[in-house]
């Protein structure tokens, strides 16, 4: 899911920056440049790692600011393709599908054709519109239905990256669905992961959980042998 990637980039420590130690005022630098950033192809900027080298700084002319060539580690988001990742369910939308959050990063949507077959827009029994997916065991006439509801904790597989080239003047923060009046469908995010929850285990957690699969009456009957040997 993080990734440690290598970048070369020009540090200007400024004047009122002299105060600081040099590895310091590096750090800030960077931080202040990429963190919560999406660069292009390579993921989501956490935080700043480590300094591989640096050069000689150079004074600029009329300015007192220093320049230095640095190369530098960064820890990045970046889940591959087939990895199973856990996030919560924020929104939803018939067209769009179901919207997760890792926190601090919004951009993720499982398309309703990637969701388990049966799975429908519904509304459950308060009325709320929601995907449901209807299971239908042989021994029972009525499916059985499970809610993807939000604020549910789930897990996806990731299946898909979609990229988009921003302008810096033209990105916006990171949350393609953050408010309820977007338009889910409009909204065009640098980094986009798009997920699954079509095979066993995956979906909302409490759909697997062992409290609901081996509850107290699926004990095996009968006494126990005390004195049985492990």
């Amino acid at each position: 899911m993080y990734l440690l990637v290598s970048l070369t980039d020009v540090v200007q420590i400024h004047p009122t920056d002299f105060n600081k130690p040099g590895y310091r005022a590096i750090e800030d630098f960077i931080n202040a440049k990429y963190a919560d950033k999406v660069i292009h192809k390579v993921g989501l900027c956490v935080a700043f790692h480590s300094i591989i080298s640096t050069s000689e700084g150079l004074i600029g002319h009329g300015t007192g600011i220093v320049n230095v060539n640095v190369d530098f580690r960064l820890i990045v988001f970046r889940p591959f393709k087939g990895e199973i990742v856990s996030a919560i369910i924020t929104n939803a939308a018939p067209q769009v599908g179901i919207v997760l959050s890792h926190d601090f990063f919004e951009d993720v949507v499982v398309p309703p054709e990637t969701l388990f077959q049966d799975t429908r827009w519904d509304r459950d029994e308060n009325g709320t519109e929601l995907f449901i997916w209807y299971q239908k065991a042989a021994d029972y006439d009525e499916p059985t239905p499970y809610y993807f509801d939000r604020a549910e904790k789930c897990l996806y597989r990731v299946e898909e990256e979609q990229w988009t080239d921003l302008s810096p003047q033209k990105q916006k923060p990171h949350s393609q669905f953050a408010d309820q009046g977007d338009d889910l469908e409009g909204r065009r995010p640098p980094y986009l992961i798009r997920g699954s929850m079509m095979l066993s285990g995956l979906g909302p957690t409490l759909w697997w959980s062992t409290d609901e699969i081996d509850g107290p009456d699926d004990d095996v009957d009968g006494d126990v042998d005390m004195d049985a040997q492990p």
